[in-house]
């Protein structure tokens, strides 16, 4: 009943992204622009002046709320959720597109909200209504494709078909090679710190459509909502809507032609970015004049107490610590700290609910973890953590259970023996100690946790 009624919404959103779509893609001839072909200069891959007609075009507009749909995220500045903005859209939709094609909208402040780092400290994200994110979604998938294959091949971070493991298997051939040094370079406050003018400069330079580049400078403008205040942008590319990941490969592929005229060999995912060379000389001369540039040029400011000439061993990326011989990639140790305190608070034994409720947003956040982290070549570490979480749950429910009479009872029910079970459920060892002890090993042993549910992290093999 839920799907029909969301395809039955959807449907009239189709309906409403019509209006006037008939006329909204002049033909070349109209407008006097050329057709785009592959002879086309490779180095100017947005010059038409009809770009906005094709943002508002009615598929572009439906793919585009798929994704922002699917991404969910929470209300903006105007207090909108998805399914809010939905009837907004079906009823104003012909305006708004209206000022798009006419370059008159206005976007909607974004909204502050402060997410803790890993490392500490917090990351400023800049929240946009959902009517914003529809409409810089929409953008994205119009100019991405005609930017993406002219920026670096070095280059790894928000780009389609590329990813934050192709990077690290990258960097890991590059020290293979024999690059056993890293420039590891930390940009502060990057979002923060984006010159709009530079910016807007180079998106003029291969956009020729006015309205497309106002409605970047306007989103760029909007303003941050914190704290009930409106604090004006006139730097940086707030965090948080869909663009925001595209403008930064935007403003550092300018790094990126800089680091391959000089011949280096480096890998940059987003803002991190590092560089391999074969020694410790010329890795510190490298950071130097990098450094120079990323001030001078870019008007970035680096990060000297985080940004290092070392080991690789010594340095993690992109969550993944390098072996000094590039043989071996291993999860690197703030990872892995962070991965046992969240696996901590997610089983912590106060928790008074029962293991399938328990065991639930553990699962997803295993495979999610999984996912990424078990590209790791460190099998052993992860059937290690394996190990440490069912230990974790046996102490759960060792604490559930409570008391001598009911252990025992829990333990023979499992198939403990009588003698094992009064053993154990007599013991007055504390919770952590009594989760490695044989009866309870036994009675919760793997098989158990799985038909619950619980994912292993390491390959079956080991696991």
């Amino acid at each position: 009943m839920r799907r029909q009624r969301q395809n039955i919404q959807e449907r009239q959103l189709s309906l409403a992204f019509m209006a006037g779509e008939r006329d909204e893609v002049p033909r070349p001839s109209q407008q006097g622009l050329e057709l785009r072909t592959a002879a086309s200069a490779p180095e100017r891959p947005a010059r038409e002046e009809g770009l906005m007609e094709e943002v508002c075009a009615r598929a572009n507009l439906f793919r585009a709320w798929k994704r922002v749909r699917e991404n969910q995220g929470s209300a903006g500045v105007d207090g909108r959720t998805i399914d809010e903005t939905l009837a907004y859209l079906r009823e104003h939709w012909p305006t708004l597109k209206a000022q798009l094609l006419h370059g008159t909208y206005t976007p909607q402040p974004v909204k502050r909200v402060l997410i803790p780092k890993p490392g500490g400290g917090v990351r400023k994200l800049g929240v946009p209504c959902v009517v914003d994110r529809l409409i810089q979604q929409a953008l994205l998938q119009v100019l991405q494709p005609r930017w993406d294959p002219m920026f670096s091949e070095h280059s790894y971070g928000f780009r389609p078909g590329l990813s934050a493991h192709q990077a690290v298997a990258q960097a890991q051939q590059y020290i293979a090679e024999g690059h056993t040094w890293v420039v590891d370079i930390d940009l502060e406050q990057f979002f923060d710190r984006v010159s709009q003018d530079r910016l807007m400069a180079r998106l003029a330079a291969r956009i020729a459509d006015k309205r497309v580049l106002k409605l970047i400078r306007a989103f760029l403008r909007a303003g941050v909502l914190e704290n009930g205040l409106l604090r004006p942008t006139d730097q940086g590319t707030p965090q948080g809507g869909p663009l925001s990941p595209w403008l930064s490969n935007v403003v550092l592929d300018e790094l990126d032609g800089e680091l391959t005229r000089r011949g280096h060999r480096f890998c940059r995912y987003a803002d991190d970015c590092n560089i391999y060379v074969r020694s410790r000389h010329a890795g510190e001369r490298v950071m130097a004049s990098v450094a120079r540039f990323l001030t001078r040029k870019l008007r970035l400011t680096v990060n000297a107490a985080k940004s290092a000439v070392a080991r690789p061993a010594e340095r993690s990326f992109l969550g993944f610590s390098l072996a000094n011989d590039g043989r071996h990639r291993r999860i690197a140790p703030q990872a892995l700290l962070r991965f046992k305190r969240r696996v901590r608070d997610l089983t912590r034994r106060t928790r008074g609910v029962s293991l399938p409720t328990l065991i639930a947003p553990l699962a997803r956040y295993l495979r999610g973890w999984r996912q990424y982290f078990g590209f790791c070549q460190t099998p052993h570490v992860l059937a290690h953590l394996d190990a440490s979480i069912r230990r974790r749950l046996r102490m759960y429910l060792w604490r559930q259970w409570q008391n001598g009479r009911n252990r025992f009872r829990e333990l023979r029910r499992h198939g403990v023996s009588k003698f094992g079970a009064a053993v154990a459920a007599g013991s007055p060892t504390g919770y952590w100690r009594m989760s490695r002890h044989p009866a309870l090993q036994q009675a919760l042993h793997k098989a158990y946790f799985d038909a619950f549910g619980l994912p292993r992290l390491a390959p079956s093999s080991l696991a």
